[in-house]
Formats: C-alpha cells, sequence, structure tokens
C-alpha cells in the first residue's frame, strides 16, 4: 500500500506556532522550515509528500518545483490550495493507494473525506513531525554510540589533533 499525504501548506505554517510567528516578518523563512520538515517525514516515513501552497502569495504562477524530493505546488491564478488538492486527491485515487490530507480547514477535510481521502489535522501532523524528530535524534545518538564503541580507544586529545589533520588545519 503506497501513501500519500497532500499538505495544505499555508494551512499548516497559520496553524503552527512557530511557523505562524515566524511568516509575519519571514514568509519565506516558515515556507523553507515546513518543506524541510515535510522532506524528513518523507524520508522517515515513506509516505511520499505534496505540498500545496497557494500562488497568490509567490510570484510565478502554477509551478511545480522539487525540493528534498517533496514535490512543491504552488496553484494558477484563481485556484484556491483546496480547489488543486481536491483535484489531486481525484487524480492520485487508486486501490493500492491511501491518500492523507492535512489541513485544519474543515469545509476542506470534509470534502476531501467525501472524495475517499483521510483527514490528518494540522495539530495531528505536528504531533506526527514532532515524534519523528525524537526518534531521529535517538536513531543519530544511537548510530554515534555503535561508532565509538566499535573504533580504536584514543584519548581526548589525539582525536582532536586528527580531526585538524584531517581538515587541513
Amino acid at each position: 500500500m503506497r501513501n500519500i499525504l497532500l499538505v495544505d501548506g499555508y494551512n499548516i505554517i497559520g496553524d503552527w506556532s512557530d511557523l505562524r510567528e515566524l511568516q509575519k516578518h519571514d514568509l519565506e523563512g516558515a515556507r523553507d522550515i515546513l518543506i524541510e520538515k515535510m522532506a524528513e517525514y518523507q524520508a522517515y516515513s515513506g509516505t511520499k509528500v505534496i505540498i500545496v501552497f497557494d500562488a497568490h502569495m509567490v510570484p510565478g504562477l502554477g509551478k511545480t518545483y522539487k525540493d528534498f524530493a517533496v514535490e512543491i505546488l504552488y496553484t494558477k491564478e484563481k485556484e484556491t490550495a483546496d480547489e488543486r488538492i481536491e483535484k489531486l486527491v481525484i487524480e492520485l485515487k487508486r486501490v493500492d493507494t491511501k491518500i492523507y490530507v492535512a489541513t485544519s480547514d474543515f469545509v476542506e477535510q470534509r470534502v476531501i473525506f467525501a472524495s475517499g481521502a483521510y483527514r490528518k489535522s494540522a495539530r495531528e501532523l505536528r504531533t506526527e513531525v514532532d515524534q519523528l524528530e525524537k526518534h531521529i535524534a535517538k536513531d543519530v545518538t544511537r548510530t554515534r554510540k555503535a561508532k565509538l564503541r566499535g573504533s580504536i580507544p584514543v584519548s581526548e586529545e589525539i582525536r582532536q589533533r586528527l580531526e585538524r589533520m584531517r581538515r587541513g588545519k
């Protein structure tokens, strides 16, 4: 079974408190952070992620980009993210595919649910992302410890000298 997550980009940014604050003075930065978080989500969960942004907030209407292997769509002129997401649900719907839509727009949730997709609120997505980040941190710590155990015991002074040599200093 293949999973796809369609993310209503500006809806999520407006719901997550850290991104909501950032967007007030740096909308592009808030978008970038959301894209990075969704890239981690995709890489760790195996779920294909497509983020949809309303084009009225950015130049270049109706564009599609790939960033961190996440597909990023900007709607066409006079097309909302909700409308684009509804079209994507219909286009991507298959027997072997589960489609989830992340939005806190109640009307949109009802529409996508009626068309066969599963809804995921912004809060649910945030909880999943936070848990995923904790799992990644644990995996990194475990990997570092395993590497240290497998290496030859070296004092910290020698380790620092070797690191300076490796960096050409």
